[in-house]
């Protein structure tokens, strides 16, 4: 194979070759022993940085570094509110009665279910994640097809479910309620809460009792920890 030309030098290749390969050297050389200043000042610069920090900043800074993220564990909740869009403010109210007032904490809204997720799965969540299902049972209540399929899933899950048993809890808020002849026959047979009763206060304690709360617990955790185990398998 013949020797040809340099398109961009017009000495021949081999030329060419040597007097770039002697200059690359020699820069090379000069850019290796560059860096190796560089490396060489760095290197002294966190030496003399962390020489200078107290022992115990030291060991701290070292924490920092190696301390693994805790993951957020999770909480059964003692309730969860199901309500018409419309209702959101209402339902906030509600569940602030109910925490603040009579102490049943902690409990949720649907409209605080966290974003991004499909409604069946925030719904799943929301009723198998907490003892109670509150279904607010307000005039928007049966315009939302939505809230329909809520009320029926929720009845279903307590009737398939043993330790689900009554956890489904119709309520009458205050504000806007919606009529007894108006409610759905199988809404009927289930005793509602009623906020404007006298009665209010000793139904929410006849129903929401700490110990019902604690089997519930317990089965969901062990429900939880078989699904991990089997998914790890």
């Amino acid at each position: 194979m013949g020797i040809g030309k340099s398109k961009t030098d017009p000495c021949p290749l081999s030329l060419s070759w040597g007097r770039s390969h002697s200059v690359d050297m020699s820069q090379r050389h000069k850019s290796d022993s560059k860096k190796s200043e560089e490396i060489s000042l760095s290197n002294a610069a966190a030496h003399s940085n962390t020489a200078e920090m107290p022992a115990g900043e030291q060991e701290g800074a070292k924490g920092v570094e190696e301390m693994p993220e805790e993951e957020e564990e999770e909480v059964f909740l003692k309730f969860v509110i199901l309500h018409a869009e419309e209702d959101t403010d209402e339902a906030l109210r509600v569940q602030n009665l109910l925490e603040n007032d009579f102490g049943i904490k902690p409990g949720i809204i649907f409209a605080e279910m966290p974003c991004g997720r499909q409604h069946l799965q925030n719904l799943d969540d929301a009723v198998n994640g907490s003892a109670w299902t509150i279904l607010l049972l307000t005039e928007n209540f049966l315009r939302d097809t939505w809230c329909k399929f809520q009320f029926y899933t929720s009845l279903m899950n307590s009737v398939n479910r043993q330790h689900k048993y009554n956890s489904v809890i119709p309520m009458r808020p205050l504000n806007n309620p919606l009529p007894r002849e108006r409610t759905p026959f199988a809404l009927r047979t289930i005793n509602a809460l009623e906020e404007e009763s006298r009665g209010f206060p000793t139904q929410v304690e006849r129903i929401f009792q700490d110990s019902v709360y604690r089997i519930q617990q317990a089965i969901w955790k062990e429900t939880r920890n078989t699904v991990q185990r089997q998914f790890i398998a």
